[in-house]
């Protein structure tokens, strides 16, 4: 019987479905217990992670019999795709499934920040009423939403935020200027620098790779309009975290919204405790209940699929 280990927290019934065909170690603990991991994986044939779980040399060493890795999203920036590639071991990401999850997080982290009147709650318990301060905000109609990165997510944020009457741009140098996606989601193409120029919200949506680390640094948000937001759902080192909670401090940006960090999970203090208009979330953008549920059962599927067990 094909054996499989889940090292993070997946859906029940996804785990059901596995459990059924397969001889399954469901342990969701065992991502901060390394060594026990490493231990038990000696025959096992497939492993399922999230993003937390290192998939390297290591951990290769220990899985000889590993054929499949699934993973419980999308990014793969945990997983040493060649290594496992160069092993025979297929790599299946659950694209597409939590999409809808990340895009309405980018769309309500858009709306929250350009509007700025929902993080006067330590104010108004305390007494005060900064009305008049909060009356700057703006709508979303009219405003221009940018880009960076223009694959499944970025295109199902752009439909969305065009449904609430705001401008869409994106910059994506892996799609051709004549690519149909522009033309269907009504999608202007730019250059980096001309959409953090124009933008009144910027979105991140591109994997974390050497071109793409500190993307966003010091230079570039001097670049970016000021007033401006900054939303990133993609992955920390993409940030410079240090030139963005300077640009708050600085007023040169209005607001962020990170929910991916360099370093995960975010320790106390370091240099975002103190930026303000600043909303942090511990890297759930795409795992709302129902990108949970489309996630692993997707996974626990092409799992199966790829054992060549039934169910």
């Amino acid at each position: 019987m094909k054996q499989v280990c889940i090292s993070e927290f997946m859906d029940p019934d996804a785990v059901a479905v596995l459990d059924k065909c397969v001889q399954l170690r469901y342990e969701p603990t065992w991502v901060d217990q390394r060594d026990v991991l490493l231990k038990s994986l000696a025959n096992v044939d497939a492993l399922i992670v999230r993003n937390r779980t290192q998939v390297n040399a290591e951990l290769l060493d220990a899985a000889p019999a590993l054929k499949v890795v699934g993973r419980l999203g999308v990014g793969l920036d945990n997983i040493d795709v060649k290594a496992c590639e160069a092993r025979g071991i297929r790599v299946i990401p659950a694209t597409g499934a939590n999409a809808r999850s990340v895009a309405e997080y980018v769309v309500t982290s858009a709306l929250m920040l350009m509007r700025g009147a929902y993080l006067s709650h330590a104010e108004m318990v305390a007494g005060k009423w900064p009305r008049a301060r909060l009356s700057e905000g703006h709508e979303a109609f009219g405003r221009t939403l940018g880009l960076i990165g223009f694959g499944d997510i970025g295109r199902l944020t752009a439909r969305l935020a065009a449904a609430l009457g705001m401008q869409v741009v994106a910059h994506d140098p892996m799609l051709p200027a004549d690519h149909p996606a522009w033309a269907e989601n009504n999608v202007k193409p730019l250059a980096l620098d001309a959409l953090l120029a124009t933008a009144d919200a910027v979105s991140l949506h591109v994997p974390l790779v050497p071109a793409t680390r500190h993307l966003i640094n010091a230079e570039r948000i001097r670049g970016m309009k000021r007033g401006a937001v900054l939303i990133n759902t993609a992955r920390g080192g993409v940030v410079d975290e240090a030139a963005l909670a300077t640009a708050l401090k600085e007023g040169t940006l209005a607001g962020a919204a990170l929910d991916v960090f360099e370093n995960e999970p975010l320790s106390a203090g370091g240099v975002l405790a103190d930026a303000p208009n600043l909303v942090l979330t511990p890297h759930i953008g795409g795992v709302s209940h129902e990108a949970n549920v489309r996630v692993s059962m997707m996974i626990a599927d092409a799992v199966r699929d790829a054992l060549g067990v039934q169910a």
